[in-house]
């Protein structure tokens, strides 16, 4: 029987091409994310070997040390153990990022403590020689380039890229002695890393010239070499004898695994679970190209099979017949999706192709091979099941009779009434889950008081739904295309085939529209929560931030302001003084929240940033300049969100405001106390203290307290928020330590970071719809094969070629087009239902239709349909009428 199934296989190859395309690619894909997955593992084990140097050891604290609390250099002991015969170099796993500085321009680099013995550095030295003095460097080469700096210059090097605008900036003269490479990519992020001395290291840090020992570390690296007449093990029992309790020496190799191996559980595990769950996808919507293929083969061979079953072939020969082809089939393509997998990340790793630090290789593991054909086999057999089980439903007599090659059969009333009451009660859950987070919004008695619950429910409703839509598609989903048909079925002749044969086999139909439903859905779910998160975190920002910019840091003058106020987009840039100031807080007001910066140790004074504007300045620069407010020289204006717990104020309430500044143990020193009225009004700022105030200018004049300069820009909105930010940034590049935040800075950074989820999530996604449409050619294709004779018979009496492609081409169309626009439809409706719940937290929640995604998905619906159709097409008119006649 194998080799009958053989000899069928060969007949129909070209039918089943389409079909083993889909699973080619879906092994493909599954393929790819094991070993990308196994590209991260490499790439993370790279980057953590490379900041080992020549170290053969690590110490660090044992499996049951407590996690939670912060270990020091100090902990490490290392001058105890670089006393130990054995132990020949050393060094502490500490670093900021720092900003180096010459002749007017900075660069920022990654900065470490140097070590005792350079073999244990995980940089190289290019020029010069390794830091052995305070006040010596050694700067990367490139950065070298950048700043235009050679070995003897001197720079200035700050901590202003981790506390810039805070009172710990730490500044630090050196002399440039030596210049490094990172030939490992240790610091790849930072383009390279410098050394200095452990004393101007911890002033970098903010622990003081004497505070080396209490800066934080995460692992001591050792360069272990036993004396003559000793081993390893007993260099490192002396080094365990000189630690501290619950820690522990083990070699680099284990250190490396013990890092990998939470790193796979934290990070790229989910990586790869996250990828192969689109994979699954992708299969599942090959399985109803691979269903549709092998329903058409049976169909078109009940007279083969009827003849097998008379010289004694029995059904259990026949059923096995169509699994073994399946499976033959399924491996084939399996074979060649690991194998194309293997080219592909081959090609990426020949060309150096890397991303975000990540350097592709070809890494095989078993998992690779045995994953994806084992599941394009399964997928393949499973999807053939239905097919199978028709060979055996059939007598001999009964198969020999000419039949049509359709199975019109109605899908059974069980099938229909689950997936209604699935479609009820997903519908249900989900308005429960909105439901629900009305109520947990608007602090009402919610059953469920957790959003994550709320959520889990939504999602499950929403899954409930779409699976009874998809279980019930042969019902709805012909009758949607058979009214698409009808409304362009009096466009012309091959308007009207068309439209007729899409209701000639809706199950094949409906098959067909479900794998391109289930991609186009899922697109715009996406699609449509990526639209509302933007638009909901645009309106939630312009509520948070009052002023679109704020540049803030040492040296801002009326020079550079006018600099600002010169950059296209710019609408306006204003100079405001800023101050501390505090006032007592009533004890009746209750406690302050932990980790809340707005009080003073005693929990009775609230601290806050008050800010000294003018009224043209007000209404020149901030978003809330028509909330009806205003400024006198005897009030002051506090945000009104302030008026609660932390700071029960009363609007028109006179309250004795103290201005100052505070010492470094964050006690206020006051310069002045006088009377204001207070008066609240809707303005927000983001603030580390209980919140911002604004006063005239007069008011700071006459406290005496010493102010500290800010620019507030307002955008006229004729560039793009990322423009502007930029060029803002670049308008104060030459200011050390200058920061540039702000509702605009907050909005660039959530519009990245939504464009860069929604790419990926539709590039993972495009594969499905990939699939979906080779199923849309696969129809057509069956669909030529299966009407031979009706499209000859239309040849013969006078349609034209051309005609012929059309209606092949209109076909296509009404397929796309109906499940596209029924795609978008439940998409978006998902979208909206996911976004009420996940974004609620952060506002008033949009609902934007995204005409543009629309247009552009129906779009590629439509080149992809018309390409579709090429290939049958040419397959329908390449016959001549007299012979296709003739073979029916």
């Amino acid at each position: 029987m194998l080799s009958v199934t053989i000899q069928l296989m060969k007949r129909s190859a070209k039918m089943l091409i389409p079909a083993g395309i889909a699973v080619l690619i879906g092994t493909l894909f599954i393929s790819c994310t094991f070993l990308f997955g196994n590209t991260l593992n490499y790439s993370m084990r790279h980057m953590l070997t490379a900041s080992f140097g020549g170290a053969n050891y690590a110490v660090s604290p044992d499996d049951g040390a407590d996690y939670t609390s912060m270990h020091t250099v100090g902990d490490y002991r290392a001058d105890a153990l670089s006393r130990i015969d054995g132990v020949k170099g050393l060094r502490v796993d500490t670093g900021l990022p720092v900003q180096v500085s010459h002749g007017g321009s900075h660069s920022t680099t990654f900065a470490f403590p140097a070590a005792d013995n350079a073999v244990v550095m995980p940089v190289s030295l290019t020029e010069g020689s390794w830091p052995r003095h305070d006040g010596e460097i050694v700067i990367p080469a490139d950065m070298a380039k950048r700043l235009a700096v050679k070995v003897g210059d001197s720079v200035t090097v700050d901590n202003s890229p981790v506390y810039a605008g805070s009172s710990s900036v730490g500044t630090v003269k050196e002399k440039v002695v030596g210049l490094s490479d990172d030939p490992n990519g240790a610091f790849s992020a930072y383009g390279g890393a410098g050394t200095l001395s452990e004393r101007d290291f911890s002033v970098l840090y903010g622990t003081g010239a004497d505070g080396y020992d209490r800066v934080p570390a995460n692992v001591l690296y050792l360069l272990v070499e036993p004396s003559a007449g000793t081993t390893d093990q007993q260099v490192i029992d002396a080094i365990d004898r000189a630690l501290p309790a619950r820690m522990k020496t083990m070699s680099v190799n284990e250190f490396a695994d013990q890092q990998m191996k939470q790193l796979n559980s934290n990070d790229t595990s989910i990586i790869t679970s996250f990828m192969l769950a689109f994979g699954a996808l992708s299969m599942f919507v090959a399985a109803l190209v691979i269903g549709n293929t092998f329903q058409v083969l049976v169909a078109q061979r009940r007279r083969t099979l009827a003849l097998l079953r008379t010289i004694g072939a029995q059904k259990g020969q026949l059923y096995r017949s169509v699994l073994t082809e399946a499976a033959l089939l399924g491996l084939i393509a399996s074979l060649l999706g690991v194998g194309l997998a293997f080219a592909v990340m081959g090609a990426l790793q020949a060309f150096g192709v890397t991303m975000q630090g990540i350097r592709f290789a070809v890494v095989p593991t078993p998992e690779v091979f045995w994953v994806p054909i084992l599941f394009g086999v399964a997928v393949t057999m499973l999807a053939s099941l239905g097919s199978a089980r028709l060979t055996t439903r059939v007598s001999p007599l009964e198969a020999l009779r000419p039949i049509e090659a359709n199975d019109t059969k109605r899908a059974g009333r069980l099938r229909l009434a689950i997936s209604l009451i699935m479609i009820l009660v997903g519908i249900a859950l989900s308005a429960f889950a909105v439901w629900q987070n009305w109520q947990l919004d608007h602090d009402a008695d919610a059953m469920i008081d957790t959003g994550a619950t709320i959520l889990t429910i939504a999602m499950a409703g929403g899954a409930l739904t779409f699976l009874g839509l998809l279980l019930s598609a042969i019902r709805w989903l012909p009758a949607v295309l058979n009214l698409f048909g009808r409304l362009i079925g009096r466009c012309g002749p091959a308007s009207t085939i068309a439209a007729a044969n899409i209701g000639k086999n809706p199950r094949r139909v409906a098959a067909t529209g479900t794998a391109l439903l289930i991609g186009v859905t899922l697109v715009a779910c996406i699609g449509t929560g990526a639209a509302s998160a933007k638009a909901t975190a645009a309106t939630a920002l312009d509520s948070r931030y009052s002023v679109d910019l704020q540049v803030t840091g040492p040296g801002l003058d009326r020079t550079v302001v006018d600099r600002v106020a010169k950059v296209k987009g710019v609408r306006s840039a204003q100079l405001v003084g800023t101050a501390l100031a505090q006032w007592d807080r009533p004890k009746s007001a209750g406690n302050v929240s932990a980790g809340n910066a707005s009080a003073s140790k005693g929990s009775d004074k609230v601290i806050v940033e008050v800010v000294g504007i003018t009224r043209d300045q007000k209404n020149q620069v901030l978003n809330a300049s028509g909330s009806g407010f205003d400024l006198d020289a005897n009030g002051i204006v506090m945000m009104r969100t302030m008026a609660g717990q932390t700071n029960p104020v009363v609007d028109g309430s006179t309250v004795n405001v103290a201005f100052g500044t505070t010492n470094g143990d964050g006690a206020m020193r006051t310069t002045a106390t006088m009377p204001l009225t207070a008066h609240l009004a809707d303005f927000h700022f983001d603030s580390n203290y209980a919140g911002t105030a604004l006063v005239d200018p007069a008011v700071l004049d006459r406290s005496g307290v010493a102010v500290t300069n800010q620019i507030w820009v307002k955008a006229d909105g004729s560039v793009t928020p990322a423009d502007l930010f930029s060029a803002v940034q670049d308008a104060v590049s030459d200011k050390t330590g200058v920061q540039v935040t702000g509702s605009v800075a907050e909005r660039v950074q959530w519009e990245r970071m939504i464009d860069m989820a929604m790419m990926i999530l539709v590039a993972l996604l495009a594969v499905a719809v990939v699939i979906a449409l080779i199923g849309v050619a696969n129809t057509l294709s069956l669909s030529v094969i299966e009407r031979t004779r009706e499209s000859a018979t239309l040849r013969a009496i006078g349609m034209t070629r051309g005609q012929l492609r059309g209606s092949l081409a209109v076909e296509a169309l009404l397929i796309s087009l109906g499940s596209g626009v029924a795609g978008l439809i439940v998409g978006t409706l998902f979208g909206w239902i996911g976004s009420a719940i996940v974004f609620s937290g952060f506002g008033a929640v949009q609902y934007p239709i995204n005409w543009g995604m629309y247009a552009m998905i129906l779009l590629a619906g439509v080149l992809a349909a018309l390409a579709a159709s090429v290939l049958p097409a040419r397959r329908a008119v390449s016959t001549p009428p007299v012979e296709a006649l003739a073979e029916a």
